[in-house]
């Protein structure tokens, strides 16, 4: 142990300085904090993206799903949201919203210009660290939105994105310290005992690290909260969720979890053992449930009760029956309906309302 704490020591410490290292261990993580600038999206993430802002029926939806399957997309988006929305829009915390800010032509200029990475062809100083940890992010994403809808938590698109981003600060101390992650976590086999090595070889944890570098790129206040506390004793809200969630992940890929560690915190927000052992059995069949919700529907409440019932298969005359209304009108709502979404027939219809999250 005292091998290790001195290689840790060495590290963070630099030629000149004060003993305790303070002064090396900040010039460090700085730097780190820069290299973190040019943090490469996927190759393929980027190329869908672009597909997708490209084709002329591709919903909001489908441009929300495209963005929110790179970390690496998300930052970018988010971080130009945040600067051109302006006091009147507020702080930017979920991708919908971004992307009604940026505009679809906005989002494909990013993309135009993002840094990419090929698992196939190494980028240096990266080696295949951004698809590891895209990996994990994803997983945890999913993770977080099966809980979100067992404990019915509302914020759900803010909450996928700093599912996405919890562990940013594991990238800023790879690249602060040449020996993170294998050096500093040893024989550390769960979340937990890899963050209690990481405050005790380091004074820091990569929750914390987190948190700084996600106000440093000017994101609001409420993600860095909970990408910093995602991992602190008295963990709460939208940080515990994704202290579940990611708990959740690693478990999904066959990794070490503590048992008791889960129960505690799937209890504290509100998810029973029950419902947790259904959560862990099916997280790596890789289901999600239903398509999210993310852009405005433009039918009326009527409207909706008869597409949906159009999509059952029932006729007219059902549908009028069911909803006291005359035949008549339930032909009036669909011819509205129609029109509204650009359909054809009821098959189209039904098809482009589902797709959207609306029925």
């Amino acid at each position: 142990m005292e091998a290790m704490t001195t290689t840790a020591r060495r590290r963070t410490e630099a030629p000149g300085r004060s003993p305790d290292g303070q002064e090396g261990h900040g010039r460090r993580l700085t730097a780190a904090f820069e290299a973190l600038e040019s943090f490469p999206a996927l190759v393929e993430s980027r190329n869908r993206l672009l597909r997708v802002v490209r084709e002329e029926r591709s919903s909001v939806g489908d441009l929300v799903a495209a963005v929110e399957s790179d970390v690496s997309l998300v930052i970018a988006v988010l971080r130009v949201a945040n600067r051109v929305a302006g006091p009147k829009n507020g702080k930017i915390t979920s991708i919908p919203k971004a992307i009604e800010v940026l505009r679809p032509a906005g989002v494909e200029a990013l993309a135009s210009r993002a840094a990419v990475f090929d698992f196939f062809e190494r980028t240096p100083g990266w080696d295949a660290q951004p698809e590891r940890f895209r990996l994990h992010a994803v997983a945890t994403q999913r993770a977080a939105e099966r809980v979100a809808r067992e404990v019915g938590f509302e914020d759900r698109d803010e909450l996928l994105v700093s599912a996405l981003l919890h562990d940013i600060g594991q990238l800023v101390l790879v690249h602060a310290y040449p020996g993170f992650p294998a050096q500093v976590h040893g024989e550390a086999r769960t979340p937990e005992e890899r963050v209690h090595r990481e405050r005790r070889e380091l004074g820091v944890d990569h929750a914390l690290v987190g948190g700084v570098l996600a106000r440093r790129w000017g994101l609001p206040n409420r993600l860095a909260t909970a990408i910093e506390r995602h991992h602190a004793d008295d963990v709460e809200g939208e940080a515990a969720i994704i202290r579940l969630a990611d708990m959740l992940a690693h478990y999904a890929h066959g990794q070490p979890v503590e048992p008791a560690e889960l129960l505690k915190v799937a209890r504290g927000v509100g998810l029973a053992p029950d419902s947790l052992r259904a959560v862990m059995y099916e997280l790596p069949y890789g289901g999600v449930g239903a398509r999210r919700n993310v852009e405005p529907c433009p039918l009326s409440a009527r409207e909706i009760d008869v597409l949906k019932r159009l999509a059952e298969g029932k006729v007219y005359k059902q549908i009028a029956l069911e909803l006291n209304l005359s035949t008549s009108t339930v032909r009036t709502h669909l011819h509205n309906t129609y029109t509204k979404l650009g359909a054809v027939d009821r098959a189209q219809a039904v098809l482009i309302a589902t797709e959207r999250g609306w029925i």
